[in-house]
């Protein structure tokens, strides 16, 4: 298969816009009342903001870490490793499935081939502010397949490369020569990275432009199996697949 590297930001970068075309509108927090919130320690998630997101949840992170977590679906559970060196991600996304965040959306964005996207609500209960997370971009992060990463919005809207706070992906991706790798990550890989995308794929084109923060340790059959999903003409899968998270380690 010939690969363009140009059609791989900018189809990335539709996911998270795709997302928003289906959830409800809202202003600065995504809830009707009452709220569904589980009762656990952490700040308030309506105090969270892009201007003390890494104050909140830095030292929420050390007092309450955890470093694996399972997603459950219908179509089979991924089990998922946190890297401790993207703490701010990490911690979010800990706290997030602790106040049972994650467990009121669905896999909302699928490109079979590239990454399938989590963390979208047509029917959130939970109050929560729309912050973003500081970029934890790390070289040796990178988009193979099985990857677990923060969408955003692209740079246009975005500059700084913020994260967002809940739409989650995973990527699928292909394998690929390591010319290849190399002329769409726009950077240099290690050998040991254009081996990776060779034997087991990724999508390069993504790295250095999105925070890298876990990747899949069991279950990547069903990261197959959800981007084998039929989706509508928004990405959408048709049939919905649910999100529940597990923290487990």
């Amino acid at each position: 298969m010939r690969f363009v590297a140009s059609q791989f930001p900018l189809a990335f970068s539709l996911l998270l816009l795709a997302a928003c075309n289906r959830q409800q509108p809202a202003d600065d927090t995504v809830a009707p009342t009452p709220s569904a919130e589980r009762n656990v320690p952490g700040p308030s998630l309506t105090a969270i903001a892009d201007s003390n997101a890494a104050r909140l949840l830095l030292p929420y992170g050390k007092q309450y870490p955890a470093s694996e977590v399972i997603v459950h679906t219908r179509l089979g559970d991924i089990r998922v490793k946190l890297y401790d060196d993207t703490p701010i991600h990490k911690a979010n996304f800990l706290l997030l499935s602790r106040r049972g965040v994650f467990d009121e959306t669905v896999f909302n964005r699928v490109v079979k081939g590239f990454a399938v996207q989590g963390g979208a609500s047509d029917h959130r209960t939970i109050k929560l502010a729309r912050y973003r997370l500081p970029p934890e971009i790390r070289p040796q992060h990178f988009h193979k397949r099985g990857a677990l990463g923060m969408a955003r919005y692209d740079d246009d809207e975005n500059p700084g490369q913020l994260s967002s706070n809940t739409d989650f992906y995973f990527v699928q991706g292909q394998t690929m020569t390591s010319a290849q790798s190399q002329a769409m990550a726009g950077r240099a890989l290690t050998p040991a990275q254009q081996r990776t995308y060779a034997t087991v794929g990724g999508v390069p084109s993504l790295d250095g432009k999105y925070t890298v923060f876990g990747e899949v340790i069991e279950g990547l059959d069903v990261v197959d199996k959800i981007a084998n999903e039929p989706v509508d003409p928004y990405k959408w899968p048709k049939k919905d697949v649910d999100i529940k998270i597990e923290i487990v380690k």
